[in-house]
């Protein structure tokens, strides 16, 4: 068991410590990816503006919920959201669409996980500028909470990357499962209170059910910081539960089935 998890820990280690490749890669995805172009990465964050603005038009009316609220809730939301369902949609296919990579270079295979999720906060980057005009605009102040949202978002980087690396291992294997995954994903964003808020609910058994959604959780933290709330124990308790007991059975998992990725590329 100690040998498992040793070995497995190493090409994480390695990974985190050549940091400069997976930091490089990121980026070059990002450049490469909206080259020529004039605004570049920002057209990620006009096509969120106009989904934003849409969707807080329609939604805003339907629940008949004050605008200066409602909206900055459903922008975070899809920040966040935008970021979690990135990091596993793309961490499915990290290893494939690494393959030339793998197969030629002899490198740490989590540093192409790293650079999935460094390239997603690149993005993420991008489109967080739309917060403070947003706050501005609706004269909200950001309050001493809002720093609890960095701890928040560094929990859910910490557990998207054991499921990154666990559905990139068995989408390997496994190729339908990306669209499984992917149309899951689709699924939870209308399961998740994102455009509807947890105060909707009445019934104490949606409640409960609610609580065995883990993007519940990492949304949570992350953007109740920003709107001046705390999350609950239970947002924090589950979060790191899961990232303790997720990474614990990954690393193992990894390490068995490491040296056959290359195998199945």
């Amino acid at each position: 068991m100690n040998q498992t998890k040793n070995e497995a820990l190493t090409d994480v280690f390695r990974a985190f410590k050549n940091y400069h490749l997976f930091t490089t890669l990121g980026w070059q995805d990002v450049a490469t990816r909206y080259r020529r172009s004039r605004v570049g990465a920002f057209w990620l964050t006009i096509n969120m503006v106009v989904m934003i603005s849409v969707l807080g038009a329609v939604f805003g009316t339907l629940f008949r919920a004050p605008i200066e609220q409602f909206l900055p809730s459903l922008t975070i939301g899809i920040i966040v959201w935008g970021l979690i369902t990135g990091l596993i949609n793309e961490g499915c296919v990290s290893f494939i669409s690494a393959q030339d990579t793998i197969l030629q270079v002899r490198m740490p295979l989590f540093t192409h996980i790293l650079r999935v999720i460094w390239r997603n906060l690149i993005i993420t980057g991008h489109n967080i500028i739309i917060l403070p005009v947003l706050f501005i605009i609706f004269h909200k102040t950001i309050q001493a909470t809002a720093f609890l949202s960095l701890l928040g978002l560094l929990l859910l980087v910490i557990n998207a990357g054991w499921m990154m690396l666990a559905t990139s291992i068995v989408c390997t294997r496994f190729r339908d499962l990306t669209q499984i995954i992917q149309n899951a994903m689709q699924v939870l964003f209308y399961a998740t209170p994102i455009i509807w808020s947890v105060e909707m609910l009445q019934e104490r058994v949606a409640l409960v059910f609610l609580n065995f959604n883990p993007f519940y959780h990492l949304l949570a933290i992350v953007r109740d910081p920003l709107l001046g709330i705390h999350p609950t124990s239970t947002n924090w308790l589950v979060t790191i539960l899961m990232a303790v007991i997720g990474w614990l059975i990954v690393l193992i998992f990894f390490n068995r089935f490491r040296k056959r990725i290359p195998y199945w590329l």
